[in-house]
């Protein structure tokens, strides 16, 4: 079988089992995935232990973050620090103005770090924001989310756009300009605008790993956290992860100091330290005694388990995909079509996301694709810039269920597969769309 049909029956097929059949989504996934390894020619003594490694090269890092992140964000619930923050938000933005306002911290927090890590460490707040608000889940989470995204995908120094520019060449400063001037549109459309809609149309059930204060008084910290020293404490990982971001651009390659800044700032690193300090400023500081915290850290624990084999078997989905040759079967296709350079770098971008999931490697392996027919045409420092961020919106598009982000958002938003398809998968398809528009605009002018 052309690995190019493989993609569009696996999607067909894995929407039957999950939408049609109700089969768990972890059992339709890993279905699909054995599905996909034989059709696409793996041998079936190598079947197994493609797939169980797959499942260990993508919970290896993400399984580390989500578990620490839990227990960070109950200590935040707990101490009462993650209310502090989102009232003090309330005041300052208002109700009216509070999906803004998280639009513009998932912008900033995800500049620095991985979508992932920046979605749990700021889920408690979104929690919170929306029980003293009495906002929808939708109208805030969106913009929040969408945020993270444009971060993630279209400005630097996150690894995705970092990557892309070092491939074809881009300065940049210029892919900073076209990455904030084409991201701050889609923000507004995918997030603000299409969240406003979104949030009238689907209504989430409760978030499994969301924290209820009305059931849950008896464990809450007899003294409440600051708002400052939960603020600092958030602040911590981002400055940490940010520091060896920058290090490893200023100081020299393998210097003692660098590679000790790599090892505090790495997101699990980071995120380690920041746990056990909470444990000690939101737990004991705050009146909890040892077993409380430990019982808190338990409970956080407990819903995790489930997020975590969906996200990995969605990884595992989009890793089979790969292997089968859906990439290198689609990809130099729309090499050859006679088109614009940005337009080009999208579709093949877009084509690669859909078919694997990661944005970052559908970003890096599209900048391959592209780089030579880049320095064939030698392109000027806008239009490396415009084909970057061009890349970097094609990876954004479609998020779907080959793809862990998109089981990530289900299972914190409490949505049904069918409602993250039509929530976060549009509003991603929103960003890639709204993205490519402006990038196009600003080529054409510049």
């Amino acid at each position: 079988m052309d690995p190019l049909w493989l993609l569009p029956i696996t999607i067909v097929v894995l929407l039957v089992l999950v939408l049609k059949l109700r089969i768990h989504a972890f059992v339709a996934l890993m279905l699909c995935s054995v599905l996909v390894a034989l059709a696409g020619g793996i041998a079936p003594a190598e079947v197994m232990g493609q797939l169980q490694d797959a499942m260990g090269r993508t919970l290896g890092y993400i399984s580390l973050v989500i578990g620490l992140g839990a227990i960070f964000g109950e200590m935040l619930f707990v101490s009462g620090g993650a209310s502090a923050i989102a009232r003090r938000l309330t005041q300052l933005a208002g109700t009216a103005l509070a999906p803004w306002a998280l639009a513009g911290a998932g912008l900033l927090v995800a500049i620095p770090v991985f979508f992932d890590v920046a979605l749990v460490l700021l889920m408690p707040f979104l929690y919170a924001m929306c029980r003293n608000t009495g906002t929808p889940l939708l109208r805030l989470a969106l913009p929040l989310l969408c945020g993270l995204a444009v971060a993630h995908a279209f400005i630097p120094p996150t690894p995705g756009p970092v990557a892309v520019s070092g491939i074809v060449g881009a300065d940049l400063g210029w892919v900073i300009v076209f990455g904030l001037a084409a991201g701050i549109p889609a923000l507004l459309v995918g997030g603000i605008w299409f969240g406003a809609i979104a949030s009238r149309m689907i209504e989430p059930g409760e978030p499994a790993l969301q924290a209820n204060p009305e059931t849950r008084e008896n464990e809450m910290a007899p003294q409440p956290a600051s708002m400052a020293g939960a603020v600092i404490l958030i602040i911590l990982p981002l400055a940490l992860i940010l520091a060896a971001t920058v290090s490893a651009v200023v100081l020299p390659e393998g210097s003692s100091l660098g590679v000790t800044i790599g090892l505090v700032g790495h997101p699990v690193t980071a995120l380690l330290l920041t746990t056990l300090l909470s444990f000690f400023f939101l737990g004991h500081r705050c009146g909890l005694t040892l077993q409380s915290i430990q019982d808190s850290a338990s409970r956080a624990l407990l819903p995790v388990g489930m997020v975590i084999l969906v996200t990995g078997a969605g990884g595992v989905l989009g890793k089979m995909l790969l292997a089968a040759g859906v990439g290198d079967s689609l990809a130099p296709r729309l090499a050859a079509m006679d088109t614009s350079m940005p337009l080009m770098g999208f579709l093949i971008a877009a084509t690669l996301r859909i078919a694997q999931g990661s944005a970052t490697v559908a970003m890096v392996t599209a900048a391959g694709f592209v780089a030579p027919l880049l320095s064939q045409d030698n392109g000027s420092a806008p239009l490396l810039a415009a084909v970057t961020v061009a890349i970097a919106a094609g990876a954004t598009v479609l998020s779907h269920v080959n793809d862990s982000g998109f089981w990530l958002v289900s299972r914190y938003l409490g949505l049904t597969e069918k409602q993250t398809l039509q929530t976060w998968t549009v509003a991603t398809t929103l960003l890639g769309v709204t993205g490519l528009v402006c990038v196009l605009l600003l080529a054409s002018v510049v």
